[in-house]
């Protein structure tokens, strides 16, 4: 492992170990507005809105609401029944905007096979 890595992951567990707590991963505003608004599926108006919704799911996961009931408001709010219009827009919103709840949301998904 080279030096630079090894002195990361020291840092890293030293932070943890100090506060009990791992290291949070930041909200990657621009990358979830790049991916999501480049789709022509979503057709949000701009960034905004699209934020918006993504900070929207990103509540629901927090909520520990079912993937079920997020995969049947998207399905509404986008007049879709494409399943990966649906795991995308959740995938991207929990990955980029609250990477905290990237866990609750795999959790939240085990066993789903569509609405």
């Amino acid at each position: 492992m080279k030096a630079g890595w090894k002195a990361l992951l020291l840092g890293a567990a030293t932070v943890t170990a100090a506060f009990g707590v791992a290291p949070v991963a930041s909200a990657d505003e621009i990358g979830y507005i790049i991916n999501v608004t480049v789709r022509p599926t979503y057709n949000f108006p701009n960034a905004q809105v699209a934020l918006d919704y993504g900070y929207g799911l990103c509540g629901r996961i927090e909520r520990k609401d079912s993937f079920v009931d997020m995969a049947r408001q998207i399905k509404a709010d986008f007049n879709t029944d494409d399943e990966l219009t649906v795991s995308y827009l959740l995938s991207q919103a929990a990955q980029e905007l609250c990477p905290a709840q990237t866990w609750q949301l795999r959790q939240s998904a085990a066993g789903y096979t569509g609405t």
